[in-house]
């Protein structure tokens, strides 16, 4: 047991640190593995008429959860099994790869900003009672924070901002080109994907510090 003394001081130290990091635009680290958003009409060819996907377990973002549901995904050269289906649905079926993933599948994805789909490769998901071929929807996702309004406020960062975040210990990694969304619906985080973090040695949860950098046009 550590005497009254010594007690005192860690939790100096602690609450000191606590007091730095709200001081500085930290963010925690959300390493996102490959996964697919649905539309209600491809969720109903892939698993059945009214179909309703079954949650898993809650994400970070509000509203967004995890579902019991997977898909295989095929490509020209090969295919990935049990791949996660995200909820609840969306307008318009994505599925998110890492670059190594493109490789296996024989698909080469483009970087873009969620949403942003159009004029990306298509790929075929094979479900317990349907397939569905997409035309296009598969992306590479661009690395980006969630952002709540009073924390942009705070650092002076706005939605579509591009800035840079160090990150890492023994990998010490700046990412450039990070795309700042800013929305009252978000919980501060930052996406990255399985080969960002594997680069960078991270992993869910550690912290990451946010700085300026130059400006960027978003892919």
């Amino acid at each position: 047991m550590y005497d009254q003394a010594t007690q005192e001081k860690i939790i100096k130290e602690v609450l000191t640190r606590l007091l730095v990091f709200e001081e500085q635009p930290y963010v925690p680290i959300g390493v996102s593995n490959r996964h697919i958003h649905l539309s209600q009409q491809d969720l109903e060819t892939l698993f059945g008429k009214g179909y309703q996907l079954t949650k898993m377990k809650e994400l970070m973002q509000p509203g967004q959860f995890a579902a019991e549901e997977t898909v295989t995904i095929v490509g020209p050269k090969g295919e990935i099994k049990n791949v996660r289906i995200l909820g609840p649905v969306r307008k318009n079926t994505q599925v998110e790869v890492s670059l190594t993933d493109g490789y296996k599948l024989g698909v080469r994805a483009p970087i873009r900003e969620s949403g942003r789909t159009v004029g990306t490769p298509g790929i075929l998901l094979k479900g317990p009672i349907g397939d569905v071929e997409l035309k296009e929807g598969v992306i590479g996702a661009l690395r980006h924070i969630h952002v709540p309004p009073e924390f942009a406020r705070k650092f002076q960062l706005k939605d579509k901002d591009m800035v840079e975040v160090e990150v890492g210990r023994e990998r010490k990694t700046i990412f450039s080109n990070v795309l700042i969304r800013v929305s009252d619906k978000y919980k501060l985080e930052m996406h990255v994907d399985t080969d960002e973090a594997n680069a960078a040695g991270i992993s869910n949860g550690e912290l990451g510090k946010i700085r300026k950098g130059q400006d960027e046009q978003c892919p």
